[in-house]
């Protein structure tokens, strides 16, 4: 159950989508995401009213496509499958919206399977007599 959250500046709704099938597409093919497993929250910022900053930290060659995306999910996955996510996901921006891959910001932050609840006030994940359980299909990763 990856939460993703994708914020680019100036982006139309084909590109936000593209971005987002990019990042769908990454996490089912490196981490084992299930496919109907799709939880995405894509925005775009218009310059003005909101906007997006960026520094030459590790990169100092980005520009104004730049693209955060933050993927939130239960801990278990090796150094080896993320850093396979992450290049995953660069190719298929790339592929996908014409991003250039020095301009995908990416973060994981792990968590536990008791901090999730996929609503009904349930943590879904948490074996209990009223919850399913996480082999039923309630869930995914």
């Amino acid at each position: 159950m990856p939460l993703v959250r994708i914020d680019a500046l100036r982006a139309d709704s084909d590109r936000l989508d593209a971005l987002g099938r990019a990042v769908h597409n990454a996490l089912v093919e490196t981490v084992g995401v299930p496919p109907n497993d799709l939880f995405q929250i894509l925005v775009s910022h218009g310059g003005s009213r909101s906007t997006l900053r960026y520094g030459d930290f590790l990169s100092p060659d980005r520009d104004d496509d730049i693209v955060y995306v933050a993927i939130t999910m239960r801990s278990g996955r090796t150094v080896e499958q993320k850093q396979a996510l992450y290049r995953r996901i660069a190719e298929l921006a790339h592929e996908y919206a014409g991003t250039k891959p020095k301009n995908m910001f990416v973060t994981v932050t792990e968590n536990e399977s008791t901090d999730w609840s996929f609503g009904d006030g349930v943590a879904q994940y948490v074996v209990s007599p009223d919850a399913p359980s996480p082999s039923s299909g309630a869930a995914g990763n």
